[in-house]
């Protein structure tokens, strides 16, 4: 077992200000912008001071709403000095979405980009609170948000109600460093610090509460499994506002002290064009972000020699994909992460080592210190090796519950400390784990299990498929029907009774979709998880035509 760090989030980066004072910390390729790790941490004091001066007490809730920005990124780490919670919003929230995760999560302070592609975010904050627009900065008086006081707009423009982030800035050159240097003194590593709202696949979202311990050591963890070193460099396409961006991300990098290369918002040519230039030699990505990198037409045409490392993460990875990017793209030491935002987020994780068919048909084992079982569902009896049974984990990456919802963190997490995933899992004999599905994923079909994953597999095989996702749909004879949504490789053609043909004889014949649709994409999630429930609704609309 190896020891647990007892560190802040904000003594973590003055630790490594010290340890490697010139060393680039930050890198955005496109603006030019260098951070070593002293200049960075620098910058994070002052706002951390200049969010104190706001008057924002240790504990109080702050929420960032924006894109992979340098600020975002700065938010991070000065809240993880100054002790204000950060509470992380879904880049795609819209209005009803916004009111609702400022309410329940009693945020006083809200930092927003001004829009987002074609989406102002300003806008969208006036039409909840319109009160905005004639109140004195940090005086706010909203009726629909009663907690909510500062507003800070990043960009140029100044608005209405609002702080600049100069503003910050600016407050931040008022408070010394003796006052910054005493707060961040009485943090305590089992403070929570971070709050993240689970991507709500399912009923309305819950405010996850992640401690100092729970994110700094997962991403320790992380970063060890990927054999991460201070000359790494790890590009970072995935959202900040996701574990996958600022845990496995921008705190896995800062636990070691490599460099952080994000990018602001995806695109497969930014991130290959950002790999080539700043020769990273680690790169983050959920399948279909590997996917649309590996299908760019100019693909062959960036260098990415550098790679070497990186996780695939955030849904089932097909293995003809994770085959590609070994291959093709040269990260033969890239991992494969499991886990949700409510264990920090990772439970099991691939190791660099691990033969190829390991790291493309498990999720790995265990992290250090985590525990994981796999039990029949609804009862905690654990199940023999090599038998299909809910995963559940127990450890210090443990959430520490969801805010002001005791009834859900007791129905996630039993007595004895496990949290249960609701995910469907098989652990080989060394530890190893097959996800095998969601338990409201499955599909019964006249009495037989059928799980999605395994079709999908297949059907990846398949050399005109570029993705594929299955769901059930209702069926009054079988209970359940199997329905396949496709999307085709570029320049392919094929209809529903060639995929057919294409099962025949090679699976079963219950497992054979009775319905297969095609599409150009997938409803999402921002954080780039597939949304299998909204296909389930549109497949039902699709049958009754």
């Amino acid at each position: 077992m190896s020891e647990l760090l007892t560190v802040t989030v904000g003594e973590l980066l003055e630790e490594k200000a010290k340890l490697h004072p010139e060393h680039e910390a930050v890198v955005y390729s496109d603006r030019n912008l260098r951070w070593t790790y002293s200049r960075f941490n620098q910058v994070c004091r002052t706002a951390a001071k200049g969010l104190m001066k706001l008057g924002i007490e240790k504990g109080e809730h702050l929420a960032a709403w924006s894109t992979n920005t340098p600020e975002w990124l700065i938010t991070q780490f000065a809240t993880g000095k100054m002790g204000a919670v950060l509470v992380t919003v879904n880049t795609n929230y819209r209005t009803a979405e916004l009111e609702y995760l400022l309410k329940q999560s009693d945020s006083t302070t809200i930092i927003l980009m001004d829009k987002m592609k074609d989406s102002s975010y300003v806008d969208m904050l006036y039409e909840i609170a319109p009160e905005l627009k004639t109140s004195e900065p940090g005086r706010l008086k909203s009726s629909k948000l009663p907690f909510l006081k500062n507003v800070i707009i990043l960009g140029e423009k100044r608005y209405p109600g609002t702080f600049s982030w100069e503003d910050i800035i600016r407050l931040g050159e008022l408070v010394s460093d003796q006052e910054l240097d005493d707060r961040m003194n009485s943090l305590e590593p089992d403070d929570v610090i971070n709050m993240q709202y689970t991507s709500g696949t399912t009923g309305f979202p819950k405010g996850v509460m992640l401690t100092h311990n729970n994110i700094v050591n997962n991403a320790l963890n992380i970063a060890n499994c990927m054999k991460l070193t201070v000359q790494d460099r790890l590009c970072i396409p995935v959202p900040f506002f996701h574990c996958f961006g600022c845990v496995l991300g921008t705190m896995a990098c800062m636990t070691i002290g490599a460099t952080m290369v994000p990018v602001q918002e995806f695109s497969t040519k930014k991130v290959l064009q950002t790999v080539q230039d700043e020769k990273c030699t680690g790169l983050h990505g959920v399948p279909t972000m590997f996917i649309a990198e590996l299908n760019d037409p100019e693909f062959e045409k960036y260098n990415l020699s550098s790679l070497r490392t990186g996780i695939m993460a955030g849904s089932n990875c097909p293995i003809e994909v994770m085959k590609a990017v070994i291959e093709r793209m040269g990260a033969t030491e890239i991992t494969i992460a499991y886990g949700q935002t409510e264990s920090s987020p990772v439970i099991t994780q691939t190791r660099t080592d691990d033969p190829i068919e390991l790291r493309v048909e498990t999720v790995g084992k265990a992290l250090p210190n985590v525990e994981v079982k796999i039990v029949e569902p609804g009862t905690s009896r654990e199940v023999p090796r090599g038998v299909q049974g809910e995963l559940c984990t127990r450890g210090y990456h443990v959430m520490k519950g969801y805010y002001k919802n005791i009834e859900a963190t007791t129905q996630a997490i039993d007595q004895e400390g496990w949290l249960h995933t609701g995910d469907l899992a098989v652990m080989d004999e060394n530890g190893y784990c097959k996800i095998t599905g969601r338990l409201k994923d499955m599909i019964i079909r006249g009495g037989e299990n059928i799980y999605p994953r395994e079709i999908e597999e297949f059907l990846y095989t398949n050399p005109k498929i570029l993705d594929v996702q299955v769901v059930g749909i209702p069926d009054e004879v079988y209970g359940e029907e199997v329905m396949a949504w496709i999307i085709l490789k570029e320049g392919e053609a094929a209809n529903a009774e060639e995929v057919r043909e294409f099962c025949k004889g090679k699976i079963s014949k219950h497992k054979i979709p009775r319905y297969i649709e095609f599409t150009d994409s997938y409803p999402m999630t921002a954080s780039g998880k597939i949304q299998k429930y909204r296909l389930r609704e549109k497949a039902k609309e699709v049958v009754k035509r």
